[in-house]
């Protein structure tokens, strides 16, 4: 499309030549005269200043003039994002049926337009929802119930009694309903606990590449609606994340915590159990998390004290050589030692 056309359908402002040919997208530094790129960050204006995209998108909070045609949107990430679908290939589409080398036990319910892919395990009693597509290799377990246009892609694994919503996508190795990790110590031994509840994930959770959810102990262990996990998360048993929260990679969240709605989770954070975090709460990345979080707080660091205390101690902590040097030289000049008799 041209770039007049590309600013009618963001319903940009389009600045410079409105009859660039725009075949593709990329980023600031690769972009060539045929493609769009974009600036969502301050810190990459030096990439473009000097993009050679032929296009470039812009917030219209920025004032700076550039080199090349420049759309303003409201939000240069979020119009870059509609552009990528744009261009993007045909979305690959499975068609229904179940292969040949799939493996159905008892009583299993099919919906219509679902697609079963090859060597596939479905066990007795569950339930497949309308135009879902189970991925090659994927195990579903006894008396799962899986919704509607959900996307399990290859070698995904849904323990038995797992409850999926609709729209659910698992990314390839997660695993839904796995025991959670219960041992009683009895005499000089570890003693396994039953794990007997299960995972329940609502409608529009996407669960990432090797991520694992743990079946409840005796409940359900629960992921509300519009939920996005990352790859290599783990959710242990009882744990409630509340809607539209995002757990980053790597975090951990340990047995019987509780996540309201709109939470962050940052990469590598870590979550002691039976805690809650409220509402809109943020926990930045590597925190160790050990007591409650309070709604709408950023918190941060191994002890997860607020945003701003932690950088101050962050700070301190670099300034240490120098307040060490400063302190020598004022104990020669009182003439201080701590050497004793």
């Amino acid at each position: 499309m041209t770039s007049r056309e590309l600013a009618e359908r963001l319903q940009g402002a389009l600045e410079g030549d409105p009859g660039i040919s725009i075949s593709g997208v990329s980023d600031l530094k690769s972009a060539q005269s045929h493609q769009v790129s974009f600036l969502g960050n301050e810190k990459y204006l030096p990439q473009a200043r000097i993009t050679k995209a032929g296009v470039l998108l812009i917030s219209t909070e920025v004032t700076e003039r550039f080199s090349v045609p420049v759309i303003r949107v409201p939000s240069a990430s979020d119009a870059f994002t509609q552009v990528c679908a744009f261009f993007a290939p045909e979305v690959i589409r499975f068609d229904p049926g179940i292969h040949a080398t799939a493996v159905l036990g008892m009583n299993v319910v099919i919906g219509e337009g679902v697609s079963i892919q090859p060597n596939v395990v479905i066990e007795s009693g569950a339930k497949i929802g309308a135009r879902t597509v189970i991925g090659a290799g994927s195990y579903i377990g006894q008396e799962s119930v899986i919704g509607e246009d959900c996307l399990i892609y290859p070698r995904v694994v849904v323990r038995e009694r797992s409850v999926l919503g609709n729209r659910v996508i698992l990314q390839s190795g997660a695993v839904i309903g796995s025991d959670g990790f219960g041992y009683s110590f009895q005499k000089g031994r570890f003693v396994k606990i039953p794990q007997v509840g299960f995972v329940q994930l609502d409608d529009d959770v996407e669960v990432g590449a090797n991520a694992t959810i743990d079946r409840g102990r005796f409940d359900r262990t629960w992921i509300q609606e519009g939920t996005k996990i990352d790859n290599l998360v783990m959710i242990a048993h009882n744990v409630v994340v509340g809607k539209n929260s995002i757990l980053v990679a790597q975090c951990g969240i340990s047995g019987s915590t509780t996540l309201g709605n709109y939470v962050t989770i940052a990469g590598q954070a870590g979550l002691v159990g039976h805690i809650h975090i409220g509402d809109q709460a943020t926990v930045t990345a590597q925190s160790g998390i050990s007591k409650d979080v309070p709604e709408k707080t950023v918190v941060a660091g191994r002890h997860a004290v607020p945003l701003r205390e932690s950088l101050k101690v962050e700070a301190m902590i670099r300034k240490l050589p120098e307040f060490w040097e400063r302190l020598k030289e004022l104990e020669k000049k009182i003439g201080f030692s701590d050497r004793r008799p």
